[in-house]
Protein backbone atom coordinates (compact mmCIF):
# COMPACT_ATOMS: atom_id res chain seq x y z
CA UNK A 1 0.00 0.00 0.00
CA UNK A 2 1.38 3.39 -1.04
CA UNK A 3 0.08 6.60 0.53
CA UNK A 4 0.01 10.24 -0.58
CA UNK A 5 2.71 10.96 1.98
CA UNK A 6 5.11 8.77 -0.05
CA UNK A 7 4.38 10.42 -3.42
CA UNK A 8 7.18 12.40 -5.06
CA UNK A 9 7.08 16.07 -6.01
CA UNK A 10 5.77 16.52 -9.55
CA UNK A 11 3.95 13.18 -9.55
CA UNK A 12 0.29 12.78 -10.48
CA UNK A 13 -1.43 9.98 -8.58
CA UNK A 14 -4.93 8.50 -8.35
CA UNK A 15 -6.77 7.91 -5.08
CA UNK A 16 -7.59 4.23 -4.49
CA UNK A 17 -9.02 4.32 -0.97
CA UNK A 18 -9.46 6.61 2.03
CA UNK A 19 -8.59 5.24 5.45
CA UNK A 20 -9.66 6.75 8.75
CA UNK A 21 -13.00 7.08 10.44
CA UNK A 22 -15.71 9.57 11.19
CA UNK A 23 -14.89 13.27 11.15
CA UNK A 24 -11.35 12.82 9.82
CA UNK A 25 -12.47 10.87 6.77
CA UNK A 26 -15.37 13.28 6.24
CA UNK A 27 -13.00 16.29 6.32
CA UNK A 28 -10.76 14.70 3.67
CA UNK A 29 -13.77 13.98 1.46
CA UNK A 30 -15.07 17.55 1.94
CA UNK A 31 -11.77 18.83 0.53
CA UNK A 32 -12.58 17.02 -2.72
CA UNK A 33 -10.36 13.99 -2.21
CA UNK A 34 -12.48 10.98 -3.12
CA UNK A 35 -11.87 7.60 -4.71
CA UNK A 36 -10.73 7.87 -8.32
CA UNK A 37 -9.71 11.55 -8.25
CA UNK A 38 -6.28 12.62 -9.59
CA UNK A 39 -3.90 14.48 -7.30
CA UNK A 40 -0.81 16.38 -8.44
CA UNK A 41 1.89 16.78 -5.77
CA UNK A 42 3.15 20.38 -6.08
CA UNK A 43 5.45 20.90 -3.08
CA UNK A 44 6.50 19.44 0.24
CA UNK A 45 7.52 21.72 3.11
CA UNK A 46 11.17 21.51 4.23
CA UNK A 47 10.32 19.35 7.24
CA UNK A 48 7.79 17.31 5.25
CA UNK A 49 4.66 18.84 6.74
CA UNK A 50 2.39 19.96 5.06
CA UNK A 51 2.20 18.60 1.51
CA UNK A 52 0.82 20.99 -1.13
CA UNK A 53 -1.27 19.30 -3.83
CA UNK A 54 -3.60 20.25 -6.67
CA UNK A 55 -7.01 18.55 -6.54
CA UNK A 56 -9.86 19.36 -8.94
CA UNK A 57 -8.12 22.54 -10.18
CA UNK A 58 -7.40 24.08 -6.76
CA UNK A 59 -4.42 24.04 -4.42
CA UNK A 60 -4.67 22.35 -1.08
CA UNK A 61 -2.26 21.80 1.84
CA UNK A 62 -2.58 18.51 3.69
CA UNK A 63 -0.93 17.49 6.94
CA UNK A 64 1.31 14.39 6.92
CA UNK A 65 -1.12 12.54 9.19
CA UNK A 66 -3.98 13.13 6.74
CA UNK A 67 -1.81 12.32 3.70
CA UNK A 68 -1.00 8.98 5.36
CA UNK A 69 -4.71 8.06 5.25
CA UNK A 70 -4.96 8.46 1.46
CA UNK A 71 -4.04 5.30 -0.42
CA UNK A 72 -2.83 5.93 -3.99
CA UNK A 73 -1.63 4.15 -7.10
Amino acid sequence: MRTLREANIGETVEVVKLHGEGAVKRRIMDMGITKGVSIYVRKVAPLGDPVEVTVRDYELSIRKADADMIEIK
